[in-house]
Parts: structure tokens; sequence; C-alpha cells
């Protein structure tokens, strides 16, 4: 049972936070004993883009569009309901009650701990977050949760389309609120650098290998080599990051524990809206569970990459995002669990002849 409960997640994501951890320290390690490192780093930029750091996103990124079936799309129109919770969550509900919740607690909550300079810093790291959910992780959480993997990926693909149209006017419209003025064009940029193209290059990717060496080959042959990538690339964006980040981390360490709370508030939050709503729809556990936790999770990798081309990588903003990533694996393990034991909530799969069948209502 405990080898059961363990598989479909590998060990560098199982222990994610550890490393993150691990990393965070060596990178403020680097920066306070070694900074000729992050200073000679910081001479490789373009268009205040760092090269290693975008090297590095993209290796994060390319990976996960390589997951991403765009010919599931054709099955969308059987079963709706299930995307419509997945959409409504996460563009009409989750960026807007992220800014609500950091707004309370940056501005209100925590107002005699930090600056409003920090504190608008840290809100729109907050907002960035808010406004990318997960593109791959999800299909990790999904099978914890024995999710559909079709219907997963429908509900990703989907995500991905409308993540390209709406994360920019989303953003822009939050961060104006908060009085920051958005270069648009920078903004559009960094969505078509990290997710646009990323994107293509991995649907292009897939139907090439798919088509000269067969599905079989690309799922469990091709893919698998890339499984460390990832999680290697995150790993060292963060030293990086955090090599950038020391001095302020280590003047203010409280900071990071008062960004992580309305990010997890947030993230229960979001989870339950689009889990009570597939429960009021009655849609199958195996539908509801990652409609839950696509919205709940973050696409981390975009907010990073946003957040440095928009503010630079020794900026509050980035080490907002970068918290985001921090309490992202234990919070939502955390919510794999809740929703395995609440299957009961849900109508129970048909299973015919040893097939199952959804019950898409």
């Amino acid at each position: 049972m405990r080898k059961e409960k363990n598989s479909g997640i590998r060990f560098f994501e199982r222990y994610l936070t550890l490393w993150v951890t691990l990393c965070m320290a060596i990178g403020i390690l680097i920066g306070k004993y070694l900074p000729s490192i992050p200073r000679f780093l910081a001479r490789f930029e373009y268009a205040e883009v760092s090269i290693p750091i975008a090297i590095l996103i993209w290796l994060m990124i390319y990976p996960m569009m390589l997951k991403v079936d765009f010919q599931s799309l054709k099955n969308v129109s059987k079963s709706p309901k299930g995307l419509y919770v997945t959409w409504i969550t996460n563009w009409l509900i989750k960026p807007f009650s992220m800014y609500i919740i950091a707004y309370v607690f940056f501005y209100v909550i925590f107002k005699g701990l930090i600056s409003p300079e920090l504190a608008e810093s840290y809100l729109i790291g907050a907002v960035l977050l808010g406004a990318a959910p997960c593109t791959a992780m999800v299909f990790v959480w999904s099978h914890l949760t024995k999710g559909n993997p079709a219907y997963t990926v429908v509900q990703v693909a989907t995500n991905n389309i409308i993540l390209m149209f709406a994360f920019t006017p989303i953003v822009a419209l939050l961060l104006g609120l908060s009085g920051v003025t958005v270069p648009w064009d920078t903004l559009i940029i960094s969505v078509i650098l990290f997710v646009v193209i990323p994107l293509s290059g991995g649907i292009f990717t897939r139907q090439q290998v798919i088509k000269n060496r067969g599905e079989a080959y690309f799922k469990n042959q091709f893919i698998p080599k890339f499984n460390n990538v990832t999680i290697g690339g995150l790993l060292l964006t963060l030293i990086i990051i955090f090599s950038f980040q020391g001095d302020v981390i280590l003047q203010n360490p409280l900071h990071v524990a008062l960004i992580a709370i309305p990010l997890t508030i947030q993230t229960f939050f979001i989870f339950f809206v689009a889990y009570f709503a597939a429960k009021l729809l009655k849609l199958n556990h195996s539908v509801a569970a990652p409609a839950g936790m696509i919205g709940a999770s973050n696409f981390f990798e975009l907010a990073v990459a946003v957040a440095i081309t928009l503010f630079g990588p020794t900026s509050p903003v980035a080490l907002a995002t970068i918290v985001g990533v921090l309490v992202e694996v234990p919070v939502m393990l955390t919510l794999v669990k809740i929703a395995n034991r609440t299957t009961a909530w849900f109508p129970s799969d048909r299973i015919k002849g040893g097939v199952m069948h959804e019950q898409y209502h």
C-alpha cells in the first residue's frame, strides 16, 4: 500500500520542498560569501532579461509542453461541465481572489511589518502567480487522485489556450489597480517567449516523434528522458535568483513566511471553490479532483519568468513568486490527501466489462 501511495510522483518532485529549501540556502550563501558569482552572471542581460536564467526557464517549460496533447481538444464538447468549472475558477475567480487576499495581508494585516513599497512588490508577485494556473504538475496531482488522464489533458490544454490571451490583460488590469504601470510590450514578449514558443515547440516535437517513432515510444522512452530536466532547471534557477537575493533575505527572513501565508490560504480557497462546484454539478471524482488541482496549483515558472523580465532577478517581486514554489508541493500534497478521502462525495464511475466509463454530466 505504501508503495502504491507514493507511485506516480518522482523522487525529486516528492521532496521538491526540501530541494527548494537547500537551493535557497545555497544561493543565499553564494550571494553572501561569493558575491563575484552573481555579479558575473548579472553581466549577461539583454533587455532586462537574464540570459542564464532565461535558458534555465526554457529547460523548465519545454519538457512540460511536450505533455500537452492538443488532439484531445476534439472531445471537449462531449463533456463540457468539468471544463466550465476549470475555466470559471481559473480566470473569473482565482486572479481576483489572489489580489484581494494578498492585498488584505500585505497592506492591512502585515502593515506594521513591511513597508508600502515591499507590500506593493509582494502583491505584484502574488498577482503573477494568481493569473498563471498550473500547466504540467497537475498531471502528477491528477494521477495521485486517480483523475481521468484524457480529461485532465483537455483541461490543461484549453487552459493554456486561454492563458495565451487572458494572462496579459488580467495581470495588467490588476496591477493597474495597485498603481503599477505595466509595460504591455514587455509582458506580451514574456508570454510569447515563455508560453507560446515553447508550447509550439512542444507540439511540433510531439507530432514529429510520434510520427517517426510511434506514440508508445514517445510516452515510454522519449518523455522520461526529460524527467529531471524541469526540476533541475528550476533548482539551478533558484540558486541564481537567491544568490541575487541573499542580502535581502538575510536582512528580512521573516518576509518569506509572510509571503507564504496568503499564498497558502489562496491555494486552499481556490481548490475548494472548484471542488465544491464540481460536487454541486455531480461530476465524477476523476474530473472534479483535477479541476480543483489545476486552479490551486500555479504555473510558477511563468510567474517567475515574467517577474524577472519585468522587475529583474533581484526584485522583491521575483522573491514573492519564488515563495510560491516553496509552498507548492507540501500544500498540493495535502490537497491530494483531502481529495482522496472525499471520493464518496461524488458519483462513482461505471465499470462495464472491465472498462471504466466516465459519467460526464
